[in-house]
């Protein structure tokens, strides 16, 4: 599985693959087994990110199924959204380059201008 623009950009860590998922799934809540499960994430090392994470009230518990924790970034916390920025503006500018997008229009050869459609994030969805 080809890495992330953002962890190509910023290095696959653990702790930067956790955000990624969080923040690609932030509509979701997920147990901790899951987020290590969807983020290639060891459960163990999980475990250590996670403490740091509660602590800095980076995510927030939102229910519970059966034993099971169900948690979500916390958008309420101004660091988080932050972050979130950091990641989105990381994606585009490295998808704006890697594209070498000087201008969302191009000319094309038969002189005809049409604007190109291209989705740099899933942020704009």
């Amino acid at each position: 599985m080809p890495k992330s623009v953002f962890l190509q950009a910023e290095g696959n860590t653990p702790k930067n693959r956790i955000w990624g998922f969080l923040i690609v799934h932030s509509e979701y809540d997920y147990s901790m087994k899951d987020i290590a499960r969807y983020s290639k994430v060891g459960y163990t090392t999980l475990k250590g990110i996670w403490k740091e994470f509660k602590e800095k009230n980076i995510v927030v518990q939102t229910r519970a199924v059966g034993k099971a924790k169900m948690y979500r970034l916390n958008l309420k916390n101004s660091v988080v959204n932050k972050f979130i920025d950091y990641y989105w503006a990381v994606v585009e500018s490295v998808i704006e380059k890697d594209l070498d997008i000087k201008s969302k229009s191009k000319i094309h050869e038969d002189g005809y201008k049409s604007v190109a459609q291209i989705a740099v994030s899933a942020r704009h969805s």
